[in-house]
């Protein structure tokens, strides 16, 4: 008789799977067959098929606009120091309310890091994904600017597997000059 409960609940996940595969079919492409979906348990499969289908069905709109009312920030330029980073922290604290997590920050000062939340992410037009625990994270940090990530942020382990693949010399690890705690997505 105990059978009897985790069979249903095997129906209900394989009745959810085909009514997700069957919602997800028309924005279905060759990436997504490249997946093996059945060497996952249902359960995490059925998950990630929710995921899938929040992302394509999710709008793109400004990150400013992800909170209501919307986020808006004066000009750095306009701003004395001090109250420049009270809206800094009055800022990010939003920017989490809305799943928003910043990273790698701390090379940055806080007018650094203000003006490019103010210039680059309050108005990057980025799918607002609502699901439980989905948040978007913000690497503030230019890809192409390796000397610094090697410099702040990379692992010793990366900094060694950067050297053993550039063959360039390694800037020497500091620490960063601006340390922030910054909320994290593990937070909430």
């Amino acid at each position: 008789m105990s059978q009897f409960p985790q069979a249903a609940d095997e129906v209900e996940l394989l009745l959810r799977n085909a009514r997700l595969r069957d919602e997800l079919e028309p924005y279905i492409d060759e990436s997504v067959t490249l997946l093996h979906f059945r060497q996952m348990p249902l359960r995490e499969e059925n998950s990630f098929l929710e995921s899938m289908l929040a992302w394509e069905r999710a709008p793109a709109i400004p990150i400013s606009e992800w909170s209501d009312p919307e986020i808006v920030i004066p000009r750095p330029s306009t701003l004395e120091s001090w109250e420049l980073s009270e809206i800094l922290d009055e800022t990010i604290q939003r920017l989490f309310s809305v799943r928003v997590v910043l990273e790698m920050t701390e090379h940055l000062s806080d007018r650094e890091l203000y003006t490019l939340i103010f210039r680059d992410i309050l108005p990057a037009c980025e799918k607002k994904v609502d699901l439980p625990g989905n948040f978007l994270c913000w690497r503030c940090l230019d890809e192409a600017d390796i000397d610094t990530w090697l410099r702040y942020y990379a692992s010793e382990s990366e900094r060694i597997q950067f050297l053993e693949s550039d063959a360039g010399p390694l800037p020497e690890p500091q620490s960063a000059p601006f340390p922030r705690k910054l909320p994290r997505a593990s937070e909430q």
